[in-house]
């Protein structure tokens, strides 16, 4: 069995962060490790407190995974700080991981922020030279390129300066942005791919960043392609949304029972 390591922090509602990345691998049928970086009590609506888990405690996840059950595929997640974003990067080379998947998180669904200030410049100075793909929305992708990201061709833009970065691959994920289809699309180097899904009219969008990136990792881990994995994995997403079980009064959980293409 393909082991996938999530590095993120937890969600006491168990729709996004950790709990949504183990449920993700599950389903993949990959076998799923963690590195908890922050504990938040949240739910529906909003996050109501943020702890951060301590450097060296960081340190000490990274290394027993490393130690004893080391990934086929690495994600991030919610890393608060410039403090954890270099311990993780450092650790990415240190044990030589590879399929890297950076999830730059910055704000939770319901607005609520996740980070410090200079966040997204550590994350493009410590992790996006390492990412085998980044995984922004809109929103991440403006703060991460500083420029405006309004249809599919500031899409793209923005996907190729965080290749100039260091980034092999990005997907910029289109859900911000209007209309009745949601188009994501996934940056190469040499290539671009299109991924087109009618708009779901559903409130439950809670830890759908999270449950993308958790697909793509898993499909890295089983050996798929990059641009197949990314397929797959907005694929379940779009399958998730559609059956999410309306949890919740405020954004709801998708539903990840679904079964994986």
């Amino acid at each position: 069995m393909k082991i996938a390591l999530t590095i993120a922090g937890s969600d006491s509602g168990g729709g996004a962060g950790i709990q949504a990345d183990l449920k993700t691998f599950h389903q993949f049928g990959v076998f799923g490790t963690s590195v908890v970086t922050a504990v938040t009590a949240q739910n529906t609506h909003g996050v109501r407190a943020v702890h951060l888990v301590p450097g060296n405690v960081i340190d000490d996840q990274l290394s027993a995974v490393a130690d004893d059950l080391p990934p086929h595929s690495v994600k991030s997640g919610m890393l608060a700080d410039r403090d954890a974003i270099a311990r993780v990067a450092g650790a990415i080379r240190r044990f030589g991981w590879r399929h890297y998947v950076l999830d730059p998180v910055l704000v939770a669904t319901s607005g609520d922020a996740l980070c410090t200030e200079d966040t997204a410049g550590a994350l493009l100075q410590h992790l996006v030279p390492l990412a085998t793909i980044v995984t922004p929305n809109i929103v991440e992708a403006e703060r991460l390129t500083e420029s405006e990201v309004i249809d599919e061709a500031s899409m793209i833009a923005a996907g190729r300066t965080l290749i100039e970065h260091g980034a092999r691959a990005v997907l910029i994920t289109g859900a911000h942005l209007p209309g009745d289809v949601v188009h994501d699309v996934l940056v190469m180097p040499d290539d671009l791919h299109h991924y087109r899904n009618q708009r779901i009219a559903t409130r439950s969008t809670h830890g759908t960043g999270c449950t993308l990136s958790a697909a793509i990792t898993a499909g890295l881990a089983l050996g798929r392609d990059l641009p197949t994995a990314v397929a797959h994995a907005v694929d379940f997403v779009h399958r998730a949304l559609e059956t999410a079980p309306g949890l919740g009064s405020g954004h709801g959980p998708l539903n990840h029972t679904v079964a994986p293409s």
